[in-house]
């Protein structure tokens, strides 16, 4: 009986063994993918600087980027990874309200930040084909957006699981750091795009 009981139990801590394993896989899966996003993301910024050291004008007349909305989007999805980060501090702790706020106001800085991208675009006076700027500008912001777009639908993901009673937990926690992992990637690579294309642009 003794045996059986030992046996059931080793048993339990090799599932839980196996379980935290899983987990640790899935985060390193999520960073090599991530890895991989941003050999993409850094074709576009090379292509980018080779195309303005080119140029005679960069960008052409008519092309003119403005700074102002830009900026804005830059502090509010930087101070976005921040928020996300009370939110998997709180997980942690087994704060389930703690993680549905944090991740709340994250999803709504998010969406605040496409639609000020959708309304820059509507604005700028210029399209996908109008020169060669215009054609980079819209192809990088746009495929970053595209990943903004999905951090967003993650961050919705863990809000609509943690309605589940115990699906995250002190203890239970990997789908919200992957989340947190994917936003912090969107922020950087926006960071390196906004110095890219407008900072550097303006010099």
């Amino acid at each position: 009986m003794q045996g059986t009981v030992d046996s059931n139990s080793q048993s339990a801590g090799d599932a839980a063994i196996a379980h935290e394993e899983h987990q640790d896989l899935r985060v390193l899966g999520l960073l090599i993918f991530l890895c991989s996003e941003f050999l993409m993301f850094a074709g576009f910024f090379v292509l980018f600087l080779v195309y303005r050291a080119e140029a005679a004008a960069w960008p052409p007349e008519g092309t003119e980027v403005e700074l102002l909305l830009p900026a804005i989007n830059t502090v509010i999805l930087v101070s976005s990874s921040f928020v996300i980060h009370y939110g998997d501090v709180a997980i942690k702790k087994g704060d389930v309200g703690g993680l549905r706020k944090w991740y709340l106001i994250t999803a709504a800085m998010g969406a605040v930040f496409l639609c000020g991208q959708i309304y820059e675009y509507a604005t700028l006076g210029y399209g996908l084909t109008t020169n060669l700027f215009s054609n980079c500008f819209y192809l990088m912001t746009g495929f970053h957006g595209l990943h903004v777009f999905i951090g967003l639908l993650l961050i919705l993901g863990v809000l609509w699981r943690s309605r589940r009673e115990g699906h995250y937990g002190a203890e239970k926690h990997t789908g919200v750091e992957m989340a947190e992992i994917y936003w912090h990637f969107v922020d950087i690579v926006w960071i390196v795009l906004f110095s890219l294309i407008y900072l550097l642009t303006l010099i």
